[in-house]
């Protein structure tokens, strides 16, 4: 039997759906709210149902943005000729935390997993292939994680790369980022000393 009412048992179930949150902490979280100020809940409840309806992709890097085109993209200031390219909008937070990156990103939402069936088509391969033969870009650096899956997306975009009539300097970020690391999880020192030493994709 269940010993809450309705109202409080939904929203518990539901927040046991979000990762890395359990039965205790799911309930903690909703008493909390339950006696939080009313401007501290619908401000949350506004938040939640706007993430989906106010957020998009960007039509050049497919970050995540609330406009067509994101505040890196359309910022003058930044490098247009290099192109970081990474999984994740969260893995592009994480580097532009490091404040040691000018340039612009390309996020590839995924990476190659033949046998999950994530091949070429299934990323935003053919958008970054267009948009560095398009926009002239100089220099390619390529920030996908150290797992298989990542080591194996990061060769695919260089071996295809280097194929074109001008290619653009390849680079791979290096130091301090083991094999298996995920950008996120990493500390702003050691992911900015990694885009400082990056070296040239062979």
């Amino acid at each position: 039997m269940n010993t809450y009412p309705d109202s409080v048992a939904e929203l518990i179930k539901a927040l046991k759906k979000l990762p890395g949150i359990g039965e205790k902490t799911a309930e903690r979280l909703t008493f909390y709210l339950l006696t939080a100020p009313d401007n501290e809940s619908i401000r949350l409840g506004n938040a939640l149902a706007g993430l989906k309806k106010n957020t998009r992709l960007c039509k050049k890097c497919f970050s995540l943005t609330s406009s067509e085109i994101c505040r890196i993209c359309s910022d003058e200031a930044r490098d247009k000729t290099l192109v970081c390219v990474v999984e994740k909008p969260s893995d592009m937070a994480a580097v532009e935390k490091t404040g040691s990156y000018k340039g612009v990103y390309h996020i590839l939402q995924g990476v190659l997993s033949p046998m999950d069936g994530i091949g070429p088509d299934e990323i935003r391969l053919k958008e970054l292939f267009r948009r560095i033969e398009g926009d002239k870009i100089k220099e390619v650096i390529i920030a996908t994680g150290t797992s298989v899956e990542g080591e194996a997306t990061a060769s695919y975009i260089a071996e295809k790369l280097s194929c074109g009539s001008n290619p653009p300097v390849v680079s791979r970020i290096a130091s301090g980022i083991p094999m298996g690391g995920d950008l996120k999880y990493f500390d702003q020192v050691t992911l900015k000393r990694a885009m400082e030493k990056r070296y040239d994709f062979k």
